[in-house]
């Protein structure tokens, strides 16, 4: 597609940082939507009257951000908008949602067993005392987007197939169960290879990465979850207020 850019040639912003701006713009507005072919770059360099290395490097840092896709023989191609999740007491399902994106699940394994020394500690239960382990594939619109590993209490747990349908916190919704209050950890790191394979990224890729305790209304630890996230499809907004 051809898209309309303004630039101003005046302005210390380097073109190619104003061309990718436009273009993102567009992206996120909706101008230009998933699946949509992409101007090439010699022809959006000839069109604009700019340097075929500016168009190269505008088209490349979206491609970085995830917004652009190059396939061979096919060319450049808009993807689906990186999807975002508040730093807030919710869950990257309900956020899904509330951004309009499609989530689907994975259900990879789902046990009853004993905890690791750290699953107990979370949870505050004796080692002895079983818990549910739940490893899912998160998707958004059909694409990979987190893998996630969660541990509760048995007598709380949703049943395997609940899970298929609807998020976590969801269901413990459901049962009556309201979270709180949670203890979280944000990060990052390489993709292993497991992971890699169902995220489809290269083993070491970038994922962001979350560790959370959730307390409930008594301040009962009622889930312990672990999860990875496509550094290329996610991130996470923050707001700060000055004290």
């Amino acid at each position: 597609m051809a898209l309309m850019v303004e630039l101003d040639r005046s302005s210390p912003v380097p073109l190619y940082y104003q061309l990718a701006q436009a273009i993102e713009a567009a992206i996120r507005e909706g101008e230009l939507a998933p699946g949509d072919r992409f101007e090439n770059e010699l022809a959006l360099a000839k069109r604009l009257t700019l340097s075929r290395p500016t168009t190269r490097r505008a088209i490349q840092e979206l491609v970085d951000k995830g917004l652009l896709v190059r396939k061979r023989g096919v060319g450049t191609q808009v993807v689906q908008h990186p999807a975002h999740q508040r730093v807030e007491l919710t869950s990257l399902f309900d956020d899904l949602v509330r951004a309009g994106h499609e989530p689907t699940t994975q259900l990879l394994d789902y046990r009853v067993g004993l905890p690791s020394d750290e699953v107990a500690r979370e949870l505050s239960v004796a080692a002895d005392c079983e818990v549910v382990m739940i490893h899912r594939l998160r998707y958004a619109n059909g694409e990979p987007l987190a893998v996630m590993i969660n541990h509760l209490p048995v007598g709380i747990a949703p049943a395997a197939d609940e899970l298929q349908s609807r998020g976590l916190y969801q269901s413990l919704r459901a049962r009556g169960v309201h979270i709180r209050l949670a203890r979280q950890r944000i990060g990052a790191r390489g993709a292993t290879r497991s992971e890699a394979r169902l995220l489809d990224e290269k083993a070491g890729a970038a994922l962001l990465t979350m560790t959370r305790t959730a307390f409930d209304d008594s301040g009962t630890p009622v889930e312990f979850g672990a999860h990875c996230y496509r550094g290329s499809r996610h991130h996470f907004d923050t707001t700060l207020v000055d004290r």
